[in-house]
């Protein structure tokens, strides 16, 4: 099981997989949107999508879990 962290604060604006999808390595899951920039979210290793823990127009700060592979 892989745990996708936000790399910084910032509101999540787009979460570009849903439950079930299939990830690769290096693959964006959610872009996050701070100080007027995107900043994409990829996930470190393949996997399938278990579980997303954020909604779009959420706030999350560094190290906060996005979404949960296996």
């Amino acid at each position: 099981m892989e745990e996708v962290k936000a790399t910084m604060a910032g509101n999540v604006w787009k979460i570009v997989v849903k439950i079930g999808d299939e990830v690769e390595e290096d693959q964006d899951v959610a872009i996050l949107e701070s100080m007027k920039m995107e900043i994409p979210i990829p996930a470190e290793d393949g996997g399938t999508v278990k579980e997303i823990k954020v909604s779009e127009g959420d706030f999350v700060n560094e190290g906060d879990v996005i979404a949960i592979l296996e």
